[in-house]
């Protein structure tokens, strides 16, 4: 259960079998950031060419064909104050009679917005508009992540598959839990593609456009084949579909469920009823190359023992995190004592060994920090810490 800082060098605008920047083992975290759609980073720089940039891919040791790879998101956080949206509704999702009426699509002008992490809101800053200073609540997700698809293919970072991909789902939030199929040895595992907010459906062709800062913990189940992405939160389990046209992706994410579903033991008849009178719908992307739908089903419709249905897979990830939170509070105490069980503790940032005095830990990183070098009111590091 090793904790990585990674730090991205180079980033890929596509998904495919890119040599590994990273190998990590079954149970380790990640810490490490993303830029935006047009490949801008934290400090609002252009590094990368744009075009949805990827960081990864992450090689996941023993992950084989044929298994699943579980991505718990443990943080998504937009980690510069401003982010950019398109402003034009795109003409397929609206009556062909409209089309005409709508701005041109050479009039589109970029939005700018305000983003306060510490109050969770963004704040239309321009164009100028009857709307004024719009302000909405903070839902960061990620609109673009999977694994490297089979048979040597390299997919564009613009459309999506049951690999994953640009599946635009503002349901990809923090807390959330994924499961992705295995196609390639080590799963190599990117994303990318951050919204600090995102309407159903991404109908203007973005989202609010920013760099994250990005915390996951990967998990293997080995010998398990998925043929769609699958994801659960603490409410629902729910399947993803990728395809154009819009009931080809409906189909698949359908399909998806009902196998999951039966994983739990249900047979076809009676999975059947259940899916017929509970289920629900979500659309993800409507702009890009291949639609997505999501099929979800709440934890409380079917209950087994009057417990709600929750898989096996996030049981293991909740213990796991527990786990790691108990580890760094004994690792607190004992830097207070002055030692560990195998040695002295020593500040992340000086290097001077901690004695009998309190113990600062970064809220971003995790990492331990002597009361000289924990001095901004944020409880951030100076390596987290915005510029």
């Amino acid at each position: 259960m090793t904790i990585h800082q990674f730090q991205p060098q180079v980033y890929y605008t596509a998904l495919g079998s890119y040599k590994p920047v990273l190998r990590i083992a079954d149970g380790d975290t990640v810490i490490t950031t993303t830029v935006d759609n047009a490949g801008r980073d934290s400090s609002d720089q252009q590094v990368t060419p744009r075009g949805n940039p990827q960081t990864g891919p992450f090689y996941v040791e023993g992950a084989e064909v044929g298994d699943t790879l579980v991505v718990r998101f443990d943080k998504l956080s937009p980690n510069r104050r401003i982010g950019r949206s398109s402003t034009i509704i795109a003409p397929n999702v609206v009556d062909p009679s409209y089309v005409e009426e709508m701005p041109s699509r050479r009039q589109q002008a970029e939005a700018e917005w305000e983003l306060d992490v510490e109050r969770g809101t963004a704040t239309l800053l321009k164009p100028e508009t009857k709307l004024g200073k719009l302000t909405l609540p903070l839902r960061p997700m990620l609109g673009c992540f999977g694994v490297a698809p089979p048979r040597d293919q390299i997919i564009s970072s613009a459309t999506s598959g049951a690999y994953g991909g640009n599946m635009d789902y503002n349901g990809f939030v923090t807390g959330v839990t994924v499961y992705l199929p295995v196609f390639v040895p080590g799963a190599l595992l990117f994303m990318g593609d951050g919204h600090a907010v995102q309407g159903d459906g991404e109908i203007v062709g973005t989202g609010i456009e920013v760099s994250f800062d990005v915390q996951f913990t990967v998990k293997l189940v080995k010998g398990k084949k998925i043929n769609w992405p699958r994801a659960e939160n603490k409410d629902y389990i729910f399947t993803v579909g990728n395809a154009r046209p819009l009931d080809q992706a409906l189909q698949h994410a359908t399909t998806e469920m009902i196998r999951w579903v039966q994983d739990f033991g249900l047979d076809a008849l009676s999975t059947h009823i259940l899916m017929g009178q509970c289920i629900e719908y979500e659309v993800g992307n409507v702009y890009d190359p291949a639609y997505t739908m999501v099929c979800k089903l709440g934890k409380t419709c079917y209950r087994q023992s009057d417990r709600p249905l929750v898989s096996e897979e996030l049981k293991r990830l909740i213990l796991l995190t527990h786990v790691q939170q108990i580890i760094a509070e004994t690792l607190q105490i004992l830097c207070c004592l002055g030692g560990t069980l195998t040695g002295v503790v020593r500040c992340c940032i000086c290097g001077r060994p901690f004695k009998r005095e309190a113990v600062y830990q970064c809220l971003n990183c995790g990492r331990f920090f002597c009361s000289d070098c924990m001095i901004d009111s944020t409880k951030l590091c100076p390596d987290c810490k915005p510029t």
